[in-house]
């Protein structure tokens, strides 16, 4: 370790999606940008192990707007950044039981003409698997599509380097403190100095800031489980939409010709590296195969993952109240990769204090929805 000290306009922590983007946004504003990972490799924790569907149709309101303001960067063509298209059509089916009809009926509401409403015999053309009698209704999202989360955030990374950001890996953060008028960053290389520090920690975003002696948000990081299996004998299931049950206990997505499975399950958990639980396990593979015709003799691969929230489920991003050049970008819980390009021009723009984008304006996102400082979340911290 060397006590040379490297200096920067913008330091951001954390080179999963939320932090590549927001720092490869950053640099193409013309700020000197340093981002650090305190992994080997970036994107290792959730990122690295997201499965992620883009859809309009999923999230809390301001999710919905930040995805479609994002549509057209996952829409854009191939370019010297990436050399393939971001998504690939695949569809999002929301069933319901009998019992579960309220449900849909609200979502439908709130979707108004964004899904088609299907009936049994409707719902089986699209998912031959699916036990005859399980659902009473779904809803389709004809525009889900599958998103390449290794090309976005490749390419995201690509962005901040040929705008001569810098990233650094095995670069954990030791120390955070005020120095003068910006911020000391010691990690287990040489130290940074910048006038901004961008909290983009994911599951540790709290722990970041309770070093740099400001307050927490209260973000709670939960663990997801994901199980691969086989496909039934004599089904090709490449054709097949994500299927989702509408009170999100359960999904299942095809993936490269097998099945991604998953609970659903939102267990707190610290931060750490997530490993995936018997029970969870056992839990996913009962609901799996409550709904469909699925025999599940051996699972190829299972692994977990921390998607984090905040109380209100909305992402935080903007100024901390109570210190001076520290950003948060944090709280995206499941929703991190879909809205990305947008949720990181927003934050470049909030950061270096310029105006957010019109497109993202257009689509009723602002400032005040995602602040720190926000009503909504500062009344759920103080009765949790």
């Amino acid at each position: 370790m060397t006590n040379e000290v490297e200096s920067c306009d913008v330091a951001v922590i954390g080179a999963g999606i939320a932090g590549a983007s927001a720092a490869a946004e950053i640099a193409a504003l013309g700020a000197r940008v340093v981002l650090l990972e305190r992994e080997d490799q970036p994107g290792y924790h959730t990122t690295g192990r997201s499965a992620a569907l883009f859809t309009r149709t999923y999230g809390p309101p301001v999710i919905r707007a930040l995805s479609r303001a994002s549509e057209s960067a996952f829409n854009a063509p191939p370019d010297q950044w990436r050399p393939h298209p971001l998504l690939r059509p695949r569809g999002a089916m929301f069933i319901a039981r009998a019992d579960q009809l309220t449900a849909l009926d609200a979502l439908a509401t709130e979707l108004q003409d964004g899904a088609e409403r299907l009936d049994r015999g409707a719902i089986s053309h699209h998912l031959p698997i699916l036990r005859p009698d399980y659902a009473a209704a779904a809803l389709f999202d004809h525009a889900a599509a599958d998103i390449d989360v290794d090309a976005l955030h490749r390419q995201y990374l690509r962005l901040l380097s040929a705008n001569g950001g810098t990233l650094r890996t095995r670069a954990e953060v030791r120390a955070l403190s005020k120095d003068g008028a910006d911020w000391r960053i010691d990690t287990h290389a040489a130290p940074i100095r910048a006038a901004i520090v961008v909290n983009a920690a994911g599951a540790w975003a709290d722990t970041v800031a309770i070093m740099a002696g400001v307050a927490p948000v209260g973000l709670v990081p939960k663990r997801r489980t994901a199980l691969l299996v086989a496909a039934p004998a004599g089904h090709a299931p490449d054709a097949w939409p994500m299927t989702v049950d509408i009170d999100e206990q359960f999904y299942l997505k095809p993936d490269a010709g097998n099945l991604l499975l998953s609970p659903a399950d939102e267990t707190p958990s610290p931060p750490c590296d997530a490993q995936p639980e018997e029970l969870d396990i056992a839990i996913c593979i009962d609901r799996i195969q409550t709904a469909f015709d699925l025999p599940v003799p051996r699972i190829a691969h299972r692994w977990a993952g921390l998607r984090s929230f905040v109380a209100d489920k909305c992402p935080v991003v903007g100024f901390a109240p109570d210190a001076r050049g520290f950003f948060w970008l944090a709280g995206q819980g499941g929703y991190g990769i879909q809205s990305a390009p947008a949720l990181a021009r927003m934050t470049a723009a909030l950061a270096l204090d310029r105006p957010i984008p019109g497109d993202i304006q257009a689509e009723g996102v602002c400032a005040d929805a995602l602040m720190p400082g926000r009503p909504s979340l500062h009344l759920a911290i103080a009765t949790t």
